[in-house]
């Protein structure tokens, strides 16, 4: 690859202004850089996604006090490694994840990151508006109709049936938040997408708390319960969950270049990490002493139920509707890194998205997207089960196993011996988590399909 399109490559995503900077920030004046809250909301919006419901029965499984522990632990491990990416970012003068990448590796190892951004990412927006048309207009399973809140609401009606529903979505909301051209003018939305996680985890705490005085609850396991073999095992299927929880290291490179100063990137970065960990600690602590050894897989499903207090159906439909907003303002965030990196590979020496030529690419970019997205949630039953084995390879990839491996290639002999001490630590835990998440979900295939179809 010759200099000239490494240089396009590499160079800032977005220029320092334009008229169509102007239009989107509804003013006149030029773009003077992001503000350091909207970068913060923006990153941790990106890392508060569908995760947040799996960590309840986390705790179930490992106790609160191990479970705790690794959400800790797992914040600080996502901090080391997008410290890492920064650190080279800066020494080989990149602007992007991917040309750190082709910085250390050459083209092969952008296009692999690049890949990688692009399973797991359209597998991320493609569970999340299955995800949505289940909460909104329900889901059959195993021969079961489970009603969605429309339904519960209006009763069975055209208007809300599931196909309908995501069509509406889609036009009103997906593709007007996805044709931004800067990451910061999501602040906003991601702001209001952080304060809807945020309701979850109130309305969740305040129903522990009446419980606790009105029920009582029961004593939470503080460690795991290991009684055999089987028990034992268990403990490491929670694994996955944790190691993906906080992947948001595709959109770090975004939004420091759009930050007034892009020095303060660092700051940005752990304040979004100690706001998401304040988060998943308080709804892992809240849902587990809520539900019990009943907290579900998806504690989402646990607020199907009566939960025994005035208002509860109330209260479930709000816990509900909450997570499917929270999920819609989480789509375009998720979205942005997909499309800047399908440009990025198909397109590498075009000019940026962001420019004035660009704008039919960046049109047919974002409608081509959007359209297998919606096709893929509607139309393909089982491409979440594909998306459950190459999603968790491909955000272990994202999070770890590529800044490690920048690490341990150290082109500009910058790591020290803790560096890649830790790097070896990402990669090993990395491989057993997918190793663990590939298992896991190929049993509860097996068994799905062998329910299905008894022999």
């Amino acid at each position: 690859m010759s200099r000239a399109i490494i240089r396009t490559f590499n160079q800032p995503l977005l220029p320092e202004s334009s008229e169509s900077d102007d239009v989107e920030e509804g003013g006149s004046g030029e773009f003077n850089g992001a503000s350091f809250t909207g970068a913060v909301f923006n990153l941790a919006t990106t890392i508060i996604g569908a995760g947040i419901m799996a960590l309840p029965a986390t705790m179930k499984i490992l106790g609160l006090v191990p479970g705790i522990a690794i959400i800790v632990l797992m914040a600080f491990l996502t901090d080391a490694s997008i410290e890492f990416l920064l650190r080279f970012s800066n020494v080989g003068d990149q602007r992007s994840y991917s040309g750190v990448m082709d910085d250390s590796f050459g083209k092969p190892g952008r296009v692999m990151l690049q890949v990688a951004i692009l399973v797991s990412n359209i597998g991320v927006l493609i569970v999340y508006m299955i995800i949505i048309g289940d909460v909104l207009a329900g889901k059959e399973e195993y021969g079961i109709h489970h009603a969605g809140m429309l339904e519960g609401w209006f009763g069975i009606n055209w208007w809300n049936r599931r196909t309908f529903v995501l069509i509406i979505t889609t036009l009103t909301v997906f593709a007007p938040l996805t044709c931004f051209k800067r990451i910061h003018s999501l602040r906003i939305t991601s702001a209001i997408s952080v304060a809807l996680a945020v309701v979850f985890l109130l309305i969740t705490a305040g129903i522990t708390i009446i419980k606790l005085f009105t029920d009582g609850l029961m004593m939470p396991r503080l460690l795991p319960n290991v009684t055999d073999l089987s028990s034992f095992w268990r403990l490491f299927t929670v694994v996955p969950v944790l190691v993906n929880a906080y992947i948001c290291h595709y959109n770090v490179h975004s939004i420091q270049n759009e930050l007034e100063d892009p020095t303060r990137i660092k700051p940005v970065v752990r304040s979004a990490l100690a706001m998401c960990s304040s988060v998943y600690v308080m709804t892992s602590l809240f849902g587990y002493l809520l539900f019990g050894d009943g907290t579900l897989d998806d504690v989402l499903a646990n607020f199907d139920t009566d939960l025994g207090i005035p208002f509860g159906l109330i209260l479930n439909d709000a816990v509900r509707f909450s997570y499917a907003a929270h999920l819609m303002l989480v789509f375009p965030v998720v979205f942005y890194p997909l499309r800047v990196n399908i440009d990025g590979l198909f397109f590498p020496s075009a000019p940026p998205l962001t420019s004035s030529e660009s704008d039919l690419r960046f049109g047919s970019i974002t409608a081509g997207l959007i359209a297998v997205i919606f096709l893929g949630a509607n139309f393909i039953p089982s491409i979440w089960d594909a998306f459950q084995f190459t999603g968790a390879t491909a955000s272990v990839c994202i999070g770890f196993i590529f800044p490690a491996a920048v690490i341990l290639k150290d082109r500009h002999n910058q790591a020290t011996r803790r560096d890649k001490t830790i790097a070896i630590f990402m990669i090993v835990l990395a491989v057993f988590s997918n190793a663990i998440a590939i298992y896991s979900d190929a049993y509860a295939l097996f068994k799905k399909n062998t329910y299905i179809f008894p022999m």
